[in-house]
């Protein structure tokens, strides 16, 4: 029986608030806090109550996936951060403190922010990589945050609230005349953060102009997304979700190709009966579902919990 539920976010603020979180030792919150004031930290009222067993804390992949750890960052830094909020807790300090770290941490790994980026009329084309031929990537603005933040995140860049830090598009239409343009692209990668945070109409916006005649020579859309996995409810009860499924339809009744990058990284993220009506869901308005993952130390790193996620 599927059920209703409201999206509830967690973060630094009011992780406190988590009633398992109050199980864990003084030792591990504080760890967490420590990382959390540098790397992002967010996840949701789903995930806490229907993915993590909190019996298995810390060894839960779920939980390892999802909530900070000591060595996700080097001791220096950690100690560094540690020190700030034992001994001065002032929160403008923190937050020096934290934007010195993450400078260190290399934000945006490839050149993210320079390589790839194509021009227009002189200009760049803010939040557009262009790295292969056939394929342009899509960063919307309005996507630039996710349902919740996985550790390994090399993204991360994207949510701590550095503006120079940040890579998006600009709202305006300069991508799609990019694109226009450009007849050698065939796919178009929407990704982010998750653009499956957007309403419907903002998703609208940015999907609906490709199905105009002008860009036939794109073939197919892809969205990179974990609300699959975070927040399945996106695509069954919640209010824009009949609409999400209808707009999918169109892209493939239009003659193109939609696939969701669903991002699992473990069999647990497809065993709730939300997650599997939410792929039924998906599949049968002729969008596909795939997969990519990296292997991840306490999370996947065991060929069983490949195999299973297969068979899953």
């Amino acid at each position: 029986m599927i059920s209703l539920k409201s999206l509830k976010f967690y973060n630094l603020r009011n992780v406190d608030s988590i009633p398992q979180f109050e199980g864990l030792s003084s030792e591990k919150k504080f760890e967490l806090k420590v990382v959390a004031n540098v790397l992002p930290f967010r996840t949701n009222n789903y995930v806490v109550e229907e993915l993590i067993n909190w019996d298995n804390i810390p060894n839960d992949p779920i939980y390892q996936l999802t909530f900070m750890q000591k060595d996700m960052l080097l001791p220096r830094h950690f100690n560094k951060m540690a020190d700030v909020l034992k001994t001065n807790p002032d929160p403008e300090l923190i937050k020096r403190t934290a934007n010195q770290i993450r400078y260190e941490l290399n934000p945006h790994p490839a050149g993210q922010m320079t390589a790839n980026i194509p021009f227009m009329d002189d200009e760049l084309v803010q939040g557009v990589q262009h790295k292969y031929k056939e394929t342009c990537l899509v960063f919307p603005s309005a996507g630039q945050t996710c349902h919740a933040y996985c550790t390994f995140c090399f993204r991360w860049a994207q949510f701590v609230g550095m503006n120079d830090l940040k890579f998006a598009t600009d709202e305006s239409n300069r991508f799609q005349q990019y694109l226009k343009e450009h007849k050698e692209v065939t796919d178009v990668l929407f990704t982010g953060g998750d653009p499956m945070v957007m309403s419907l109409q903002k998703l609208k916006l940015y999907i609906e102009p490709l199905l105009q005649p002008e860009f036939k020579h794109i073939k197919n859309i892809r969205i990179g997304t974990k609300s699959v996995a975070y927040w399945p409810y996106k695509f069954v009860t919640d209010k824009d979700a009949d609409g999400i499924l209808k707009l999918f339809e169109r892209i493939i009744n239009s003659g193109k190709h939609i696939a969701i990058m669903g991002h699992y990284n473990h069999w647990i993220e497809l065993s709730t009966d939300i997650a599997k009506e939410a792929v039924k869901r998906i599949r049968n308005t002729g969008a596909e579902i795939r997969s990519q993952s990296p292997l991840i130390k306490n999370v996947n790193d065991d060929p069983e919990i490949w195999a299973r996620m297969w068979r899953t």
